[in-house]
């Protein structure tokens, strides 16, 4: 990494920290809408680490993940750089919703068109200002509705270097994750960039101990890429699973879980019952092999085909 690095024409030179605004575009009511990027350099050179919250605006717990270590200095390196942003999707934040005005969903933007789209328009300064001053990065997520991840790091373990970078943030599960088109990791991957996502909690909802793995997983990552001494002591080996299925309903009706997200199941295990709401009706949910639950669908009314379980397994 050079010497001196500019975003959005402001320069930052080793040993500065700096709060740049991207300005990416404005409402109808001629107010702008500007990306705050939080910018760590340490004097020493290092590699370069991206944090990432709110791709989609819905996803709450990685903006907690990265306001906690901005506002508590964790992210000052000894080493290296670290940008920060801990809401990229500013519009979908603000409206509590997933995606953009536009319809458009940023993780299937990338890697974006200068004068396109709301969302391509994100993607392009995403992957044109940022992208090119960083080595590695976390983009943090989580489940959907009404439908929670256990905390767990994706990506392609076919990569060497992502599992390494996966043990080393160490999260309870690690799952491989095929690159998705239009997707912010893929865009990064050709671009020789190493992007973990990291998962936990549901939509709209703070995941307390969601958000503590992510913290503490971040300042082990740090410690591995040598850009901070130091580490949180862990009491676990994150078990790493190749495989994932979801368990989807065979009926329509009143889903009923007897699981717990993290829990191990057996196969043929009885996972929960959909019953009908007048009291005729029961069925069983089976474990189709023996794994670990990793995702749960916490809404009760569900139709035939709903996921009601995301299974890993060997």
């Amino acid at each position: 990494m050079p010497d001196t690095i500019t975003i959005n024409k402001h320069k930052i030179d080793p040993g500065e920290q700096k709060e740049i605004q991207l300005n990416i575009a404005r409402l109808p009511t001629y107010t702008n809408i500007d990306l705050p990027v939080h910018v760590f350099r340490a004097e020493e050179e290092g590699p370069g680490l991206l944090l990432t919250g709110a791709l989609h605006g819905d996803e709450l717990n990685g903006v907690e993940i990265i306001r906690r270590m901005v506002s508590k200095k964790m992210l000052i390196p000894q080493k290296g750089t670290v940008i920060a942003i801990p809401i990229v999707n500013v519009y979908g934040f603000i409206q509590n919703v997933r995606g953009l005005p536009d319809g458009k969903d940023i993780n299937r933007s990338f890697p974006g068109v200068k004068g396109g789209s709301l969302a391509r328009l994100l993607a392009y300064t995403l992957m044109n200002e940022i992208v090119p001053k960083i080595d590695y990065g976390i983009d943090f997520h989580t489940g959907g509705s009404a439908r929670a991840n256990y905390p767990q790091i994706r990506c392609v373990l076919d990569d060497e270097e992502n599992l390494e970078l996966a043990r080393a943030f160490d999260a309870p599960f690690t799952i491989h994750s095929s690159l998705i088109d239009k997707s912010f990791r893929k865009a990064a991957h050709k671009k020789g960039k190493h992007i973990l996502v990291f998962e936990t909690g549901e939509s709209t909802r703070f995941d307390e101990p969601g958000i503590q793995e992510g913290i503490d997983g971040t300042l082990r990552l740090m410690k591995y890429l040598g850009m901070k001494e130091g580490e949180p002591e862990t009491d676990h080996e994150t078990e790493i699973y190749k495989k994932t299925t979801w368990v989807r309903a065979k009926y329509a009706g009143l889903f009923q879980p007897k699981v717990e997200l993290g829990e191990k199941v057996n196969k043929k295990q009885i996972l929960g019952h959909i019953t009908d709401p007048y009291g005729n009706e029961r069925f069983k949910a089976v474990a189709p092999q023996t794994g670990r639950i990793i995702g749960l669908n916490y809404a009760p009314v569900v139709h035939k085909g709903d996921a009601l379980l995301h299974l890993a397994y060997q």
